[in-house]
């Protein structure tokens, strides 16, 4: 991501999904590195969900963990 006006560059990292939507996105400063483990598992917890549409998947999850069905009961309790 290019700041024309100081003619630096920001890291940007953009998950988009197939419909063309943006799901997902990080930028952080050019000297501050990303970590490609943590996108991975995004980018698997947004593939899921967009095939089980009523589930979402927590912190941390990682594909065969489990996921929640959002709903109220849940509030303060994640």
């Amino acid at each position: 991501m290019l700041i024309e006006k100081a003619g630096q560059a920001e890291r940007g990292t953009f998950v988009v999904d197939p419909d063309g939507r943006i799901k997902a996105y990080e930028v952080v400063d050019g000297n501050i590195g990303r970590n490609a483990e943590e996108l991975l598992r995004q980018v698997e917890a947004l593939q899921y969900v967009r095939e089980h549409g009523d589930l979402a998947c927590p912190a941390r999850w990682k594909p065969g963990k489990k996921t929640l069905k959002p709903g109220i009961d849940l509030v303060g309790k994640i």
